[in-house]
């Protein structure tokens, strides 16, 4: 499995973002690549599952035969082992110095103090002790609370403009529901209705036949709110709008996402027919 070109590719789908080229960036390119950068953890840590088979043999004639076996059997796995620790040493090391200058870079953009960030959080939550402290200061940037709802505190105003950019979706008027979402977004940024705002904006921008901002639209949603409510259907939404983009690779790996996530959602269920439309493995 080679991770690192999956990340990479499922980047293009939303355009060029190149880390070196940090003056085009905008937020929801950087939020983006956070959000690839978890769901690889996501596969890294199901490769540590296991799959219920053994092709252990530890058969001999003898005593001496079977001691034999076993003690080759040892080294095999030590080998094996001491690779794959080496190899996932590499992994958390170059992901955390990633999420490092991704988070500086997240904190100049959103007008934060950059003088008061600490030390970026080991990818995968341990110390391993090969992490560098070569990128720019970062820090723990709060993630995105989980949401379970609607009911953070909201400003004057806040339901009310939701509220009207949803009765402009209902009505059939995407353009103006697009319009009312964005600026929604624009007036209370990190609003609790945040994710299902840009679930929403997704769905306007795809009625209008943009797919590739309403998959933009999905990921921002699905960032903001990773386990709430709305989650399972942006994500699955995010899937699909990547295969109608022609990203069949990256929707299969999102979709899959859904299901391992959600299992026992209808958008997981949903999930499944699209890889099968799609043709997944």
């Amino acid at each position: 499995m080679r991770i690192a070109v999956l990340a990479v590719a499922a980047l293009v789908a939303f355009g060029p973002v190149r880390l070196a080229a940090q003056d085009s960036q905008t937020l929801a390119d950087i939020r983006q690549e956070l959000t690839i950068l978890h769901v690889e953890v996501q596969k890294l840590r199901r490769e540590l599952s296991t799959t219920g088979t053994t092709s252990v043999d530890v058969s001999g004639n003898t005593v001496l035969d079977r001691v034999a076996a076993i003690e080759a059997e040892l080294q095999r796995l030590t080998a094996q082992t001491e690779s794959l620790g080496h190899r996932i040493e590499r992994v958390v090391t170059d992901g955390t110095n990633r999420i490092g200058d991704l988070e500086f870079r997240l904190v100049e953009l959103e007008g934060g103090d950059v003088s008061t960030l600490g030390e970026t959080t080991t990818l995968g939550g341990a110390d391993t002790g090969t992490a560098t402290s070569t990128p720019p200061p970062a820090t723990a940037i709060p993630q995105p609370a989980p949401q379970t709802g609607t009911g953070g505190e909201l400003a004057v105003g806040e339901k009310a403009d939701f509220d009207a950019a949803m009765a402009a979706l209902s009505s059939g008027d995407t353009g103006r529901a697009s319009e009312l979402f964005n600026a929604f977004n624009l007036a209370y940024p990190g609003s609790p209705l945040a994710p299902e705002a840009n679930l929403n904006l997704g769905k306007a921008l795809e009625a209008s036949g943009d797919i590739r901002r309403a998959a933009q639209a999905y990921l921002a949603g699905f960032t903001a709110g990773p386990t709430g409510p709305v989650a399972p259907e942006t994500l699955q939404l995010l899937g699909a709008s990547l295969g109608k983009l022609g990203k069949t690779q990256e929707a299969c790996v999102t979709l899959a996402e859904v299901g391992a996530r959600f299992p026992a959602t209808d958008a997981a269920a949903r999930a499944r027919a699209e890889m099968v439309s799609l043709g997944c493995p």
